[in-house]
């Protein structure tokens, strides 16, 4: 369901989140080489999120990415909605143009309260949280790849 870039720039914002700091910014470089992300590919995505307010960057030799008290408030959704197209939760799981509570594919009934709860796992989970959970649920050494 989630882009590679979504997949990415989360596993970005969750290292972020764990090992960086206002005091010690970590630049894309870094980042992609420790999550094994294309470079150029997450320094795109690390300027969206950055206009968009998810996460702050410094630029300049001591420059970098990190986040902010406020940053860390922001959720899982709203780093999926800058670099991908959300539209694609209201899709149905089987592909199908006409599937809706009315016109339900095979599996719209099974899917849709999964999707329901993930959406809204993902609209109230904020950045924060989620690395908290990922730092309590694995070894502190794992990189937080999604």
């Amino acid at each position: 369901m989630l882009s590679r870039a979504s997949k990415y720039a989360i596993s970005a914002v969750l290292y972020l989140t764990i090992s960086a700091s206002e005091e010690n910014k970590i630049g894309s470089k870094k980042i992609a080489q420790k999550l094994e992300i294309p470079p150029a590919f997450l320094a795109k995505n690390l300027q969206e999120l950055t206009k968009k307010g998810i996460i702050s960057s410094v630029k300049g030799p001591n420059g970098g990415f990190y986040l902010t008290k406020e940053n860390e408030k922001n959720t899982i959704y709203d780093i999926i909605a800058c670099v991908d197209h959300i539209d694609k939760f209201n899709q149905c799981y089987l592909g199908q143009l006409d599937c809706d509570k009315e016109n339900p594919c095979v599996v719209h009934d099974l899917y849709s309260p999964f999707k329901n709860a993930l959406l809204k796992k993902l609209k109230t989970k904020t950045i924060l949280e989620m690395a908290k959970e990922f730092a309590i649920n694995n070894n502190s050494n794992q990189s937080p790849i999604v």
